[in-house]
């Protein structure tokens, strides 16, 4: 591929990343630092329930836009097992997180018909879609289906940590949604979505629990890594997630820079630490050809900016 092409390339992705960021940060994203603000505490209404709807008046930077992930590791739902085992405290659980997604969002949420998540209601495909996107960056696992946004829930998560960490972070992102972006930005975030789905569908992480769909993901890990490394010398991290294949980055500011153009690019990413985390999915990505040939461009991009 020659210079112009690539500049190309470049311009597309960086007007796709202006379309999907909030204002503030279209011409700043690449000088926002991946700074925690740090915790906030709980607090208890009269009848002694968490109090969600007050615990915050402000968020950090989006990890989208270059700032810290909530979650310095990922946030995963229960296995079919884990439920099994304890399901009165599952339902605890799921009842919990429920509650605080609609006393924060004023979304709908409920139990998910797929076991270990929590399915809220968004107000379109458009919303679910950068919700998506964005809770990925945040290190949270979440599933989406047109309109519908599931995020994780387990019986051993403790209202203190994992469920405030579900409930911060769509409250966190729901605020950028609804309070920093015009509607005439929602929907040109949603055209956007659909106009790039008709080319190269989003390529998400296999999230199943199943042996043989286990099985099958490892056989993909080993050939998209393998053609990573051919592709950009990337080496592959020993971090294990179901449906996520991690790669050592030279710097923090180098895994940002790909895991924002990936995701610009209709793939899912995330980071922790220098390690950028790409999907692995059998189904929409059989062969690893789509992530491994959307990567290698990225990288080569990134090392034309000089961010690795």
């Amino acid at each position: 591929m020659s210079v112009l092409d690539d500049r190309d390339e470049l311009q597309a992705l960086e007007l796709r990343l202006r379309t999907i960021l909030p204002e503030e940060y279209q011409e700043s994203y690449e000088d926002v630092q991946p700074v925690s603000m740090g915790s906030t505490g709980l607090k208890y209404a009269s009848d002694g329930l968490v109090a969600w709807d007050e615990i915050w008046d402000t968020f950090c930077d989006l990890a989208m836009a270059g700032g810290p992930p909530h979650k310095g590791m990922l946030l995963e739902p229960a296995t079919r097992a884990e439920i099994d085992a304890r399901p009165d405290r599952y339902q605890q659980v799921v009842d919990e997180i429920c509650r605080g997604v609609t006393m924060v969002t004023d979304l709908p949420a409920d139990a998910s018909p797929v076991a270990g998540w929590v399915r809220v209601d968004c107000y379109g495909e458009g919303m679910a879609g950068w919700l998506l996107r964005a809770i990925v960056m945040e290190n949270v696992a979440v599933r989406s289906e047109g309109r519908w946004l599931d995020l994780p829930a387990s019986p051993g998560f403790r209202i203190e940590k994992e469920i405030k960490n579900v409930i911060t972070v769509i409250a966190k992102t729901c605020h950028y949604w609804l309070g920093h972006m015009p509607r005439s930005q929602r929907r040109a975030i949603a055209a956007l979505f659909a106009a790039v789905a008709e080319g190269t569908p989003l390529v998400a992480p296999s999230l199943s629990d199943a042996a043989g769909a286990e099985s099958e993901d490892t056989s993909l890990i080993g050939t998209l890594a393998n053609r990573i490394r051919q592709r950009t010398g990337l080496c592959s991290s020993n971090h294990r997630y179901a449906g996520w294949l991690g790669l050592e980055c030279p710097s923090v500011r180098g895994a940002i820079w790909m895991m924002r153009a990936m995701v610009a690019s209709n793939v899912l990413a995330r980071r922790e630490g220098c390690v950028l985390f790409v999907p692995v999915n059998p189904v929409s990505d059989p062969d690893g050809e789509r992530v491994s040939s959307s990567l290698a461009l990225v990288h080569r991009l990134a090392l034309a900016r000089g961010v690795l």
